[in-house]
């Protein structure tokens, strides 16, 4: 099946994408990720209500003085009040007065909403929107018209339905944007009911329309889903089957209750399995990339197991699947990685093969092609020690640091005389206590000088970190450019209670990336501890210190 060669993007992270519970933007949040979309070629970014309050009233008014070099940004409000005319309404002032030149207009095409909601007759909602799309194309505005819940409208009162679209388009509206409101349709839902609208505002569908001018443009189909049954993203693709030009969505799938359609993966699937064309190759390669800059902006991390931009979307477990990975990788990768800037995992777990632990550690540095004596020796002690809590999975530094002690080739950067930690809590609040501070005082030796540093923080990790990084700093400066990011703790065995086995893992960063560690104890600062050495450890030794 053939279809359109371009798909025009419409991004609603300012505007939808901030309904998400926990995100809220500030002024220089959105505009760094309208700027990091149009980079990426993003063709239509909503801005959000240009009246609703000040930081918004700011966006578009910084956007003026400083244009974007391709999207085109979009205000969004909703038509005329009931009863009141288009060049009279408020609302379509605010509009026009953040002077962005696409506007985009919510409007009812459900004949229930219409008369439980807006309170007021199906013939007057008709009126609203036509009068809204026309006042607004006459200011010379690109015109959105949202349909809102247009496919339950659709399944409730066809006609009524299509009237609406239909008022719209004969109005001048540039696109048509269908919305499943509620996120519960299907996808065969949608492509029956976008097809129909797509052939009744075609040239032919409008002309054959006897209240229609023969000099009317007809306007693009696009679609807009949210995500409530879990289709969101294939709804979105079976519009454009259907014949739908333009998809809204969010970055990382970000919106209210469920979320909306993941912008990202939308376009990925696009390009890569449709043949359209949304933000070129060359841009698609950035696609990791945004979906981590927006999620960090967001305060969010990227899930794991997102499509395409997840960190485990090309992670490869089994055995089985690492040896054929090698020879064939079409059959346990969908497409090339680097398409949408990601890249092939081998994880290394008790699952693992030797293909894997080869692959893996190859990534890491070392060439075991060259050591095959010892390949079995670390995947006997991989699984020894994963039988004993370890997870490899997420710990690249520590599986490399295990690596090279198998080889011979690990050097220790200090040793550990003692360390204590003293937590002091002076006060006594119970559960809402907060001023309880930690003290670490650690005792090193590298080489034939001995080390003292105590280091306070909020918690005793914090602290041992500070003083760890405080004695090591004066040896290896390297470590200042460290930092730890992420601090997980899970009990191995619960039955045990504070007796269990504890499982730390701690990722740290610097200016070449991140990585992973790992340590496991009955004391859990005994295992924070482990973990932290080894992430200093391996962040010296990545980069040759």
């Amino acid at each position: 099946m053939r279809y359109m060669s371009k798909i025009i993007t419409y991004d609603t992270t300012l505007r939808d994408g901030e309904q998400s519970e926990g995100v809220t933007l500030s002024l220089e949040d959105k505009l760094r990720i309208a700027r990091r979309l149009d980079e990426f070629g993003v063709d239509i970014i909503e801005g959000g209500f240009p009246a609703s309050n000040p930081k918004d009233i700011a966006f578009f008014r910084e956007l003026r003085e400083h244009p974007l070099k391709h999207a085109r940004i979009a205000a969004f409000g909703a038509t005329c009040k009931r009863g009141v005319p288009a060049s009279e309404d408020q609302g379509l002032a605010d509009l026009l007065a953040s002077r962005a030149p696409v506007v985009a207009i919510v409007g009812k095409t459900w004949d229930a909403q219409v008369e439980l909601a807006l309170r007021t007759t199906l013939d007057e909602n008709l009126r609203m929107i036509s009068d809204s799309v026309a006042y607004l194309k006459s200011r010379g505005r690109e015109v959105v018209f949202d349909a809102e819940h247009f496919f339950d409208g659709y399944k409730s009162n066809p006609e009524y339905a299509l009237k609406c679209v239909l008022a719209a388009a004969r109005a001048g509206a540039d696109s048509i944007d269908l919305c499943d409101t509620n996120g519960g349709m299907l996808p065969f839902e949608i492509e029956r009911m976008t097809r129909i609208v797509v052939e009744a505002v075609s040239p032919d569908g409008l002309q054959t329309d006897q209240s229609a001018a023969s000099s009317i443009k007809a306007p693009r189909v696009g679609i807009h889903c949210h995500n409530d049954g879990g289709c969101a993203v294939a709804n979105t693709l079976s519009a454009v089957r259907a014949g739908a030009t333009q998809f809204q969505g969010t970055v990382n799938g970000y919106g209210e209750r469920v979320g909306n359609a993941d912008l990202l993966t939308v376009i990925a699937d696009l390009e890569l399995k449709m043949g359209c064309e949304c933000v070129g190759a060359e841009s698609l390669k950035k696609l990791m990339s945004v979906a981590s800059y927006v999620a960090e902006i967001c305060n969010f991390s990227v899930w794991a197991h997102a499509p395409y931009v997840g960190t485990s979307a090309f992670a490869h477990k089994g055995g089985l699947h690492a040896s054929a990975i090698v020879r064939f990788p079409q059959a346990y990768e969908h497409e090339d990685p680097t398409a949408v800037g990601n890249a092939s995992r081998m994880l290394v777990s008790e699952l693992a093969g030797k293909a894997s632990l080869v692959t893996k550690a190859a990534q890491l540095g070392f060439d075991l092609r060259q050591e095959p004596q010892s390949i079995q020796a670390i995947l006997d002690e991989v699984k020894a020690r994963e039988a004993q809590g370890y997870s490899y999975e997420v710990a690249d530094g520590s599986l490399a640091l295990l690596i090279a002690r198998k080889l011979g080739k690990y050097q220790p950067f200090f040793t550990l005389e003692s360390f204590r930690v003293i937590v002091d809590d002076r006060e006594d609040y119970g559960a809402i206590a907060k001023d309880a501070q930690s003290e670490a005082t650690i005792k090193i030796h590298v080489g034939d000088r001995r080390y003292v540093a105590t280091g306070e923080g909020t918690g005793p990790v914090g602290a041992l970190d500070n003083a760890l990084h405080m004695a090591l700093s004066e040896f290896y400066p390297q470590v200042n450019d460290m930092e730890l990011i992420d601090f997980k703790v899970r009990l191995l065995d619960e039955s045990t209670g504070t007796d269990a086995i504890t499982r730390v893992a701690i990722t740290l960063r610097d200016e070449n990336g991140t990585w992973g560690t790992i340590g496991v104890s009955e004391n859990i600062i005994e295992a924070s501890w482990n973990a932290l050495v080894e992430s200093l450890e391996y962040g010296l030794m990545r980069i040759g210190a």
